[in-house]
């Protein structure tokens, strides 16, 4: 990513008026569930038993989505955190 695109997210991700937003509209408008979704399962993905986070990882990395640095979304956006 390069570090405009970076310092954008970086911008949006600490942007406190649309993070109050956020709350507000979270805050004023009641959780729906989709109907559509009531029957949407991972059945399938993995087999029965199997950890469906190290299923969607392998399914990821056979698909090239993923390098497997163990990062999170927090630290490309702000950084990794001070040691």
């Amino acid at each position: 990513m390069s570090d405009e695109a970076t310092e954008v997210l970086r911008a949006l991700w600490s942007a406190d008026e649309a993070t109050e937003a956020a709350r507000e509209l979270d805050e004023s408008t009641p959780a729906k569930v989709c109907k559509r979704m009531r029957g949407v399962t991972f059945d399938g993905m993995a087999p029965p038993g199997t950890d469906l986070r190290e299923a969607w990882r392998d399914l990821l990395l056979r698909e090239g989505k993923y390098d497997g640095t163990g990062g999170t979304i927090r630290d490309l956006v702000l950084g990794p955190p001070p040691r």
